[in-house]
């Protein structure tokens, strides 16, 4: 944990506490005084100016996009870090009441904080409360609660199984359909390379969080400001976390931690042979393991029940409006223009993931064929992925603080195996709970 981290989940979540009617549920509620399409035609004919804080690169096209079609309005796209770095800087500016953006990226698992907080404006205002069905279901559910429509979903990373089909010919391994045939593909990986690893792992919060989700599991219970975790009780927790040991204990992982210069040489020479991961994947290999080019390939997630065909998100962001934006109007004509409008094919076409279901039924996409992945047409695997999204997820409302300490908790199951793996998550909870009840939450 950092100080930034802590300062950032403690001010939001007392902007939250003090505020009135704060809440969560299904169904947002829209604004009686929403402003129309004509409001927005006049804004954008008057112009101004609109600051986006956002460091997804394809938004650079979309403000280009965006300006031509509207000329009168200029956008200023500004990198103010990744993650946690952007969402503190977000929340100093809030604090101070100066130097607020009018449109910020953010995750789905840190939109609830600023939601709850209300650090961001209820979008329902706009009419994006009958934008449902515009998007899959995992995103869209992510965006909204009973208080409203937070942001929109800017792209998906429903998850499915990578693997490299090279390595799986050479030592007659299958494509596992389950998590079962999955460890025994482990096994049977490293016993004939003792190099060569199924995946590797040194724990992640995003990882962990999105495997408990797609095997049915809802650890966290979210009620506005009354907040349970309980991973003893979750099924899907028990189910991934019995699996996961087996590989943690049997060293059946490799050791090396993703995104690192030897992850990538894994990926590259056959040492790391699959990835359980979001749909935003497929770029990152073309671009960082060209060494692998023709020997991947991608199918569905395994099973936690033989015929089953559930999937979960892992990743993905959304564009919200900040309340302390003077310029809401135009704020949220280009969150439309790039979530719904022609800027989501400006993305696509740059290689993003899109949340929006017509570009994901579009046969254009789904018939793609990726001549990295040996001329298979991936996109048909990632769009069913996405309507596959397990229902009923939730995340915490400091899931930014949470994540910050799981490395401190879980990770040490990894690390030393000074515990399981139910262990750290039980040390996990046990501090995710301590901090929200430091917060003012109600927890159990």
């Amino acid at each position: 944990m950092t100080m930034s981290r802590r300062s950032l989940a403690g001010a939001a979540l007392a902007l939250c506490l003090a505020a009135a009617a704060c809440g969560s549920g299904d169904t947002a509620t829209p604004s009686p005084a929403a402003a129309s399409d004509t409001d927005l035609k006049a804004a954008l004919e008057a112009g101004g100016t609109i600051k986006v804080w956002a460091w997804e690169p394809t938004l650079k096209q979309v403000a280009a996009g965006f300006q031509a079609k509207y000329p009168k309005v200029q956008v200023e796209l500004v990198n103010a870090g990744t993650g946690n770095d952007q969402y503190t800087a977000l929340q100093n500016a809030v604090k101070a009441g100066s130097g607020v953006p009018d449109v910020a990226q953010l995750e789905y698992y840190a939109l609830p904080q600023f939601a709850l907080a209300k650090g961001v404006t209820d979008l329902s205002a706009f009419g994006a409360g009958q934008l449902d069905g515009t998007f899959t279901p995992g995103p869209w559910n992510a965006v909204r609660s009973a208080q409203g429509v937070h942001g929109l979903p800017m792209d998906s990373g429903p998850m499915a199984l990578f693997y490299n089909k090279e390595v799986f010919d050479k030592h007659g391994i299958a494509v596992p359909a389950t998590w079962e045939e999955y460890l025994a593909a482990a096994k049977k990986l490293h016993e004939a390379d003792p190099k060569a690893y199924i995946t590797n792992d040194t724990g992640d919060a995003g990882f962990t969080t999105s495997m408990i989700w797609q095997a049915g599991g809802k650890p966290y219970k979210v009620d506005g400001t009354k907040v349970g975790i309980d991973f003893a009780a979750d099924p899907g927790t028990q189910k991934f976390a019995a699996a996961w040991q087996q590989l943690v204990s049997g060293k059946l992982v490799a050791p090396i931690s993703s995104w690192s210069d030897e992850w990538y040489k894994g990926l590259g020479d056959g040492t790391i042979a699959t990835l359980v991961i979001g749909a935003w994947m497929p770029a990152n290999l073309e671009s960082g393991v060209k060494a692998g080019a023709g020997k991947w390939r991608v199918a569905p997630m395994p099973q936690w029940e033989a015929g089953g065909k559930a999937s979960a998100e892992n990743g993905g962001s959304s564009l919200a409006v900040p309340e302390a934006s003077a310029n809401k109007k135009l704020a949220y004509a280009f969150v439309k223009y790039a979530t719904v409008e022609e800027g989501v094919q400006t993305r696509v076409d740059a290689g993003a993931f899109p949340a929006t279901t017509a570009q994901l039924n579009a046969p254009a996409f789904t018939g793609k064929e990726f001549p990295y992945f040996g001329g298979q047409k991936v996109n048909e695997v990632l769009a069913a992925s996405a309507a596959q999204v397990a229902a009923g997820w939730s995340y915490l409302p400091f899931q930014v603080y949470a994540n910050s300490v799981f490395n401190d908790t879980v990770g040490k199951a990894y690390v030393d195996g000074s515990t399981t793996l139910l262990g750290g998550l039980k040390s996990w909870q046990d501090a995710s709970l301590k901090y929200g009840q430091e917060q003012g939450f109600s927890v159990q």
